[in-house]
């Protein structure tokens, strides 16, 4: 890496993340008397398409009150976004979460919010706010997403995206930029990757779990940052996040060229994979091939669960990349989505 006098090194990969939502948890330091402490699910985790519920129980019935509920997002601070409001009565949704909210009311006391249909943007930290008068409590619980981080690049070369290509690009693979804490999860997985990408939060950073000379030589292992970049001047590659899809992988036998590769999926009903259906596949379905395939952005790559000497030498399991050769080459197979 060559900007080595930018790179802050983050070890324990905590310490931003307490400092971005420390104005949050100020919140909840107050006592409550009204709503009870969601010390069992204060964080729940689902996968895309899921239905899910976000607990939040009052200690007894009011007679005259007000539930907001807020999905806390780190990118708008002191904006709120709000997903849902209720009189205990009527209820009215907000925003392109509300739609898919409601209130789950299982009894009189229960005033959990209910999201179906879940996509990758729901993940994140959000706020039950009981208003009653002008004693208002809350209490703050996180949705996590299921799901697996990959990195991606452009097909021109490394390092050719501003933040809002690196949106567009995840997007196009059927994924979304990666969160830090998502970024981090995976890393704590196993994901060790030598070149930075744009993260969510217009941050760039890249996971390094084995230090050597050509990833910041002899600095700790961690998530190493370069912090906040310009987001059109500057151009890195990309951390996506994607998770459960709603149909599969399979694999057609070359060889094939590109165009007859998208031929052989269209003739079985279905399209040429994108980068993220494959990871998704591989890694929630167990989709395990030792045969390198095109897929829709031009890129061949392969599937590893079980690790196999005959696969070129792939000694740890992951989806390994021939890059983008060119699409006349007929020397593969194609990885399609159905």
């Amino acid at each position: 890496m060559n900007c080595i006098a930018l790179l802050v090194v983050t070890v324990c990969c905590v310490s931003w993340t307490s400092a971005n939502y420390h104005y949050h948890d100020q919140e909840k330091d107050k006592e409550l008397k009204y709503l009870l402490e969601p010390l069992v699910y204060a964080e729940v985790t689902a996968r895309r398409g899921q239905a899910v519920i976000l607990p939040c129980m009052m200690r007894f019935k009011l007679p005259h009150y007000r539930v907001k509920w807020t999905k806390i997002e780190p990118l708008s601070r002191g904006v709120e976004n709000i997903v849902l409001i209720t009189n205990g009565h009527a209820d009215k949704q907000y925003g392109s979460i509300g739609p898919r909210a409601s209130l789950q009311r299982a009894h009189d006391l229960d005033i959990s919010l209910r999201l179906a249909d879940l996509e990758l943007e729901d993940d994140g930290r959000y706020r039950c706010e009981l208003i009653d008068g002008i004693e208002d409590e809350i209490v703050i619980l996180t949705l996590r997403i299921e799901g697996v981080v990959f990195p991606y690049q452009s097909h021109h070369s490394r390092y050719r995206f501003t933040y809002f290509d690196a949106k567009e690009a995840c997007a196009e693979q059927d994924a979304v930029l990666a969160t830090y804490k998502q970024l981090y999860r995976a890393w704590t997985e196993g994901l060790d990757w030598c070149n930075a990408g744009w993260l969510n939060d217009g941050t760039v950073n890249y996971p390094i779990l084995h230090p050597r000379l050509a990833c910041g030589g002899d600095l700790p292992p961690g998530i190493r940052s370069y912090g906040p970049r310009h987001r059109i001047r500057e151009q890195y590659d990309a951390f996506c996040f994607t998770s459960t899809t709603k149909g599969s992988v399979f694999y057609i036998p070359g060889p094939l060229n590109f165009v007859e590769a998208e031929h052989a999926c269209r003739h079985e009903g279905a399209d040429l994979a994108r980068v993220g259906q494959v990871y998704s596949s591989w890694k929630f379905l167990g989709l395990d091939r030792c045969d390198g395939g095109w897929l829709l952005d031009g890129s061949v790559r392969f599937p590893i669960i079980k690790p196999r000497g005959r696969c070129v030498g792939i000694t740890e399991q992951g989806v390994r990349s021939f890059g983008y050769p060119s699409k006349g080459l007929r020397l593969y197979g194609a990885y399609c989505y159905r």
